[in-house]
């Protein structure tokens, strides 16, 4: 079982950037697909990005060329680095783990360890 913490969340104006980090503990972490995910209230949990042992990335249509994910497999950690943050982004921002084949790589159904959410709030 992987346990998982998300940290870096926080208030930021329009345009301003903020980088998450979700540091796991326990094994094989390489061998794991690592999503982000976000939801706001009201809203159901929706995919931001992925990235897989390939290291090869995925994102959302709404944050592809602001958002970067990337995975440091020795510390065990993946980052979200959000840049031209917009309102909204505006949202709690889950890390999970996977195996999923390419084609469910979006499907929140597909991720089984999840943080404990980190809140991101983007002011006009």
């Amino acid at each position: 079982q992987v346990q998982l913490v998300e940290s870096g969340g926080g208030l930021v104006q329009a345009g301003g950037s903020l980088r998450l980090s979700c540091v796991a503990s326990g094994t094989s972490f390489s061998s794991y697909t690592l999503g982000w995910f976000r939801q706001a209230p009201g809203k159901e949990r929706e995919f931001v990005a992925a990235i897989r042992t390939t290291s090869h990335t995925y994102y959302a249509d709404s944050v592809k060329g602001r958002f970067t994910i990337s995975r440091d497999n020795v510390k065990k950690t993946v980052y979200l680095e959000m840049d031209a943050l917009k309102p909204e982004d505006t949202a709690v921002y889950y890390c999970a783990t996977s195996r999923a084949v390419l084609s469910a790589i979006r499907n929140p159904d597909m991720y089984y360890s999840w943080g404990q959410g980190t809140q991101v709030t983007v002011a006009s």
